[in-house]
């Protein structure tokens, strides 16, 4: 900003390029439109004359690039042509002889001047072709560096003026002559005639990115050298896609020299990162070329990840390359959905940075052949993460294997067991780069005991703590298509492999949580799971066990047993299973409640203990010949909540809550016909039932004092 008002700051007149771009650099900083158009003005007007002697464009070019960003519509479409000329002329005719050393000027200093050398390639070839940002030379001349500046805006300039339409005809054109016919004859101009700017700067920097892609072939002399090449050959094909999207008169010939590049670098894993864009280019092209792009993706999808997951800048260009085209995979190929777990390799080493992507992408993951899975998938991620590493300790030189602690010998153990035919199967499965439902073994329980003694690794750690929340997106999207068949699937193995997580206590109480909650999503969208896996759920809430390790699905299944076990919701509940569920959970409540002198200090959360009795109290209401057992149970309640073992172990409040729930269930079983109606479930029912359903305790408080009204009331 300028220290005062009187002092104005402008580059309407000047005519150093260098003071320009001192001055304009000022200007931009500013972010005022008409300002950043003023100096892209000025900036074109002074490119468009020849320049005195001394000065030179190269310190105008970043200045373009940078209005450019900032104001693409502050340049006429005029002025965008007289640029597009000037960058087609610095892209191809560069000098091919190198610059001259200037002189320093010295009394030893000669005054005689040598003929100037050619450029070379990176490997030190002399070049015999025109010079691009990958000639090697040991002094650069004027246009020569205006033809690597060209290149480093190419691409902003090509996505933001090259694909623009003339407003007007050229002088050439006829009267008349419709342009969106025209726009369909092949570009190539009859002889003598030109091409007009944009199509020219198209034609050359197409030109420019092929002889870019052939210096990359050699052999680099020095290593930053070779890392320039990969970098250039990325911006080459990702220009080359730009210019087809344009033109498509170009993409014949850029499928097959992609093509061929293609399979020249899809072996070298210094090159993966342009694989990336080579793909791009097929998924935006394949379709009109009419070529046949599987083999590209199944490469990429297949050997990327499971040899380059530990690459963190590439594991994020890749997951965002996927979150980028999940619609164009998911609507293309099916490669993209069948590699998920060669995918959630990136996620299991990189776990933090991936996170928000995986969010994105896992919807694009899931449908009905994939969401069994990716469950078991998604509770063996940590473990996962500790098997990578012992895949990459296994490829590491033997010295290396023994770097470090290794209390007890547990990692030569786990390195020999990585290739012992005991172990290798569920190595391979867990480590498997495609979907593969039918090849899954009968138990991972081995390998994640195996494992154990990595819980503590700060990845492994981290890698756990993503998820939680990909669980819930998991069961989101799965709402949205599952079918009873598969949400049944999905409550046998939720239960099933409640037992079977990674042992990170920390890890198995978020699992456990989450797991709990989207039980409660299963049982509303599918009810009759309940009849239907009543000899799982029998088995899973028969086990007391199972409520003092895993409260949260406990109380979670034990609650959708009382709401969902009911004739209104499956015309098959029967009288007899009401009763069985009845006498599986009275005994396990029983157990939890016991105060014989030989027992131990209960250890269930009070929440368990309250869903108990309500359920046992929802189905007695179902099944009236149980209400005197369920009756004399709650009874019992208060000298429960008073015995000393409990009061030292449960918090006065959750004992008060304890005790008016079991009084609110007992006072409600005193009239059957009013119980059986409040718990019957809201199948549609009246409004009234609802609003009675979802507030439950409100109900049983009404019920307690209808029943026990306070004292002074008038008697109903």
């Amino acid at each position: 900003m300028s220290p005062c008002n009187d002092l104005i700051l402008s580059c309407d007149e000047i005519q150093d390029t260098k003071l320009l771009s001192l001055a304009s650099s000022v200007l931009l900083a500013q972010e005022n439109k008409g300002e950043v158009a003023a100096v892209g003005q000025r900036v074109v007007k002074v490119l468009e004359r020849r320049l005195p002697e001394g000065q030179s464009a190269r310190f105008l070019l970043p200045v373009l690039a940078n209005v450019i960003s900032l104001s693409p519509e502050s340049l006429t479409e005029e002025q965008t042509n007289v640029v597009s000329k000037k960058l087609a002329d610095w892209l191809r005719y560069a000098s091919i002889q190198q610059g001259m050393a200037q002189p320093s000027g010295g009394f030893f200093s000669s005054p005689r001047t040598k003929q100037p050398a050619p450029i070379t390639e990176v490997d030190g070839a002399v070049a015999t072709d025109f010079f691009t940002v990958l000639s090697v030379a040991q002094h650069y001349t004027q246009d020569q560096w205006l033809n690597v500046q060209t290149f480093s805006m190419l691409r902003n300039w090509l996505l933001c003026y090259g694909g623009k339409e003339l407003n007007t005809l050229n002088p050439d054109d006829k009267a008349g002559v419709d342009r969106s016919v025209t726009s369909m004859v092949p570009t190539t101009p009859r002889a003598g005639q030109l091409h007009p700017p944009r199509e020219r700067l198209r034609d050359k920097a197409f030109e420019y990115c092929q002889r870019l892609a052939e210096q990359s072939n050699r052999w680099p002399l020095k290593k930053e050298d070779g890392d320039l090449q990969k970098a250039c050959l990325i911006e080459a094909v990702k220009i080359m896609d730009i210019i087809c999207k344009q033109d498509s008169s170009y993409v014949c010939r850029a499928v097959s020299f992609l093509k061929i590049l293609h399979s020249r670098i899809c072996g070298d894993a210094p090159y993966a990162r342009a694989l990336l864009p080579i793909a791009q280019f097929f998924l935006n092209h394949s379709k009109l070329a009419a070529v046949d792009s599987d083999a590209i993706y199944k490469h990429l999808f297949t050997d990327i990840p499971a040899q380059l997951f530990h690459n963190p800048s590439l594991a994020f260009e890749f997951v965002q390359f996927c979150k980028d085209n999940s619609q164009l995979f998911t609507d293309s190929s099916s490669i993209f959905r069948q590699s998920f777990p060669n995918l959630f390799k990136f996620l299991a080493w990189n776990s933090p940075p991936l996170i928000s992507e995986f969010v994105d992408l896992l919807p694009f993951l899931l449908d009905p052949g994939t969401a069994i899975e990716i469950f078991h998938l998604l509770l063996d991620l940590p473990c996962l993460t500790a098997a990578l590493d012992i895949q990459l300790k296994a490829a590491a030189p033997p010295a290396s294997e023994k770097a470090g602690g290794d209390p007890a010998g547990k990692l030569a153990t786990c390195l020999e067991a990585f290739r012992h035919p005991l172990y290798k199967g569920s190595f391979q499965y867990l480590l498997r780069t495609k979907a593969a439902p039918l090849d899954a073994p009968e138990s991972l329980v081995p390998l994640r005991q195996l494992l154990g003694f990595l819980a503590g690794s700060p990845r492994v750690v981290q890698c756990a703590e993503t998820v939680p929340v990909l669980l819930e997106l998991f069961f989101r999207v799965v709402a949205e298509f599952a079918d009873g068949s598969l949400i049944n699937q999905l409550v046998v193995l939720l239960l099933q492999r409640s037992d079977q997580l990674f042992e990170i206590p920390a890890f198995k109480e978020d699992v456990y949580r989450v797991l709990g909650s989207q039980l409660t999503v299963l049982c509303r969208l599918h009810p009759a799971l309940v009849v239907e896996l009543s000899t799982e759920i029998l088995e899973f809430t028969g086990a007391v066990s199972n409520i003092q390790s895993k409260e949260a699905i406990f109380s979670h299944m034990a609650w959708a047993v009382g709401e969902f076990l009911s004739v209104c919701y499956d015309k098959r509940c029967t009288v007899e299973q009401i009763t069985r569920f009845f006498e599986s959970l009275e005994a396990v409540l029983f157990e939890i409640t016991q105060l014989r002198p030989q027992a131990g200090t209960p250890s269930c959360a009070p929440r368990a203990i309250s869903v108990l009795m309500a359920t046992l109290t929802k189905l007695a209401a179902r099944s009236q010949d149980l209400i005197p057992r369920v009756s004399m149970f709650l009874s019992k309640m208060r000298t429960f909540v008073q015995s000393p073992a409990v009061t030292s172990v449960y918090s006065e409040e959750d004992l008060e809550e304890i005790l008016i729930r079991a009084t609110e269930l007992m006072n409600l079983l005193k009239m059957p016909s009013v119980a059986q109606f409040v718990f019957t479930p809201p199948l549609a029912s009246t409004q009234f039932q609802r609003e009675v359903n979802d507030s439950l305790p409100l109900a049983l408080r009404v019920v307690t004092q209808f029943l026990e009204p306070a004292p002074g009331s008038m008697p109903v």
